[in-house]
């Protein structure tokens, strides 16, 4: 028989001075044992009396000072308390606190949709916590994991417009390199927008990354350690202590290519250096020989090409395993290896730039932004025109839906757009090994393609007419030219 036991709460008090931002809780509680023949039992071999009220303590006249800025860490055991205490907060703060558990998730629009009020912020806000890949943004709801899941109503959370962000059970589903990485950003970002953060957990090793102001350990009973900290952040997560730097190969970036938006063949490598934390590798950096036409360098590089391509360098492929992104690991990378590609100059040309500065965080100046040319544009609306969906040209299979439901005379419109972009996009639209692609050579290959040629091609459009930026970086001891 299953032990069961009366609960009588004998004194029940908190008050909450709003002013000063101090809570006083006190809560205490009786315990009777129903009495049957197994407990009885228990009572005669322990020496305990069956029918009496045990008093419980759990909090004793505690006061606590918390203000609307500070980062509050409550820990201790599973039963000890740690809930109640946020509960009860919860409930003096009101309307000023929003709890994970209130989030409501859609279930059925990509993530992407459901966050930010536009793009950028919503690839910054799910990047935070953690659900950086290209992938998982335009995943549903539904189809996330536990983990990618709580993660999700995080990012939801750091956009309410409450002063208070509540979290239970924090970060308790999470593998704990992540937990640590998704703490250190939920304090950075409320400290740069002045939220608070309440969150409450067993885990005791979130310590360094959430940096709180008042840490709140619950024993048994009644006992209790409050501690208030300075509000002095550490400026880099506990995770990134242990990272070093080193040369590595192309096999390396063939490790992580997969986690690249663009996983294809990388271009022919100069140098690769890999960023490890033990034997993990965690991220890749490949510099690669410049290509001869490149958009914005002859604002700052005004030497011929066959001298440029001995003194210049370009970064091909910057790739960070999605658990250590969010953490300034990108910059890291860049910034570490610039000195070392061996080059008076390196460039990058890169569409994530638009979102995510870490070529600049690194000492990379932007010189200039591009979509392309004309061409490529009137391409692109030609396309809507044609009933495709211009922000879904970069997705193959949406491509070939849209295709299979064409006429011939249809097709062959699409055929006429492709064959209109200028010769210098031949080479990339074909995925061509050649260096150059004549015009009658390309005209064949659309003329003959497939629609699941063609879906490659749309989508390969959709890449070369993306908003890229260019950046340049200098040796300090060097001058440009």
């Amino acid at each position: 028989m299953r032990r069961q036991e009366s609960f009588h709460i004998t004194r029940y008090a908190r008050t909450y001075d709003r002013t000063e931002g101090k809570f006083l809780i006190d809560i205490r509680y009786k315990v009777k044992t129903e009495v049957t023949p197994r407990t009885i039992g228990v009572a005669e071999a322990f020496g305990i009396g069956v029918d009496d009220f045990r008093q419980q303590v759990i909090y004793d006249n505690v006061t606590l000072k918390i203000g609307p800025r500070d980062i509050v860490y409550i820990t201790g055991e599973s039963g000890s308390g740690k809930s109640v205490l946020l509960r009860e907060m919860e409930k003096d703060l009101g309307a000023e606190a929003v709890n994970i558990d209130d989030v409501k998730p859609d279930q059925e629009k990509p993530i992407v949709e459901t966050v930010g009020r536009n793009l950028d912020e919503a690839l910054e806000l799910l990047s935070r916590v953690g659900l950086n890949d290209a992938y998982l943004f335009v995943r549903r709801y539904r189809e996330l994991s536990d983990g990618q899941k709580y993660r999700y109503r995080i990012a939801r959370l750091l956009e309410s417009p409450s002063q208070y962000w509540v979290m239970d059970e924090f970060c308790a589903t999470l593998d704990r390199d992540t937990a640590k990485i998704v703490a250190f950003n939920i304090q950075k970002q409320a400290r740069r927008v002045g939220k608070a953060v309440i969150v409450a957990t067993t885990h005791t090793d979130l310590f360094d990354d959430l940096a709180p102001t008042v840490h709140i350990h619950k024993g048994w009973r009644r006992r209790l350690e409050v501690n208030y900290h300075p509000n002095k952040p550490d400026e880099a997560c506990s995770l990134t202590r242990s990272l070093r730097i080193e040369e590595g190969t192309l096999n390396d970036y063939k490790q992580l290519a997969e986690f690249h938006y663009r996983s294809g063949r990388c271009p022919s490598p100069r140098k690769v250096f890999c960023l490890k934390r033990g034997d993990e590798l965690c991220g890749v950096i490949v510099y690669s020989h410049p290509p001869p036409n490149v958009f914005g360098r002859r604002r700052v590089l005004k030497a011929e090409f066959c001298k440029l391509k001995h003194e210049l360098s370009t970064i091909t492929r910057v790739v960070l395993h999605p658990k250590y992104r969010t953490i300034g690991l990108g910059a890291r990378l860049v910034k570490e290896t610039l000195p070392l590609a061996g080059t008076r100059y390196v460039q990058a040309i890169a569409v994530m730039a638009r979102y995510n500065p870490f070529f600049e965080k690194a000492g990379m100046q932007r010189v200039a932004e591009t979509r392309g040319d004309r061409t490529l544009q009137e391409a692109v609306t030609k396309l809507g025109e044609l009933g495709f969906k211009t922000y879904a040209l970069a997705s193959q299979e949406t491509n070939l839906n849209r295709l299979r439901a064409l006429s011939g005379e249809e097709l062959e419109k699409i055929r006429d757009v492709l064959l209109k972009v200028s010769q210098g996009y031949y080479k990339r639209l074909k995925a061509s090994g050649k260096a150059y692609v004549r015009k009658e050579e390309y005209g064949r290959f659309i003329t003959e393609a497939s629609a699941e040629t063609l879906a490659k091609v749309i989508s390969r459009l959709a890449v070369l007419a993306q908003t890229k930026a260019y950046l340049i970086w200098k040796n300090p001891a060097s001058q440009l030219t």
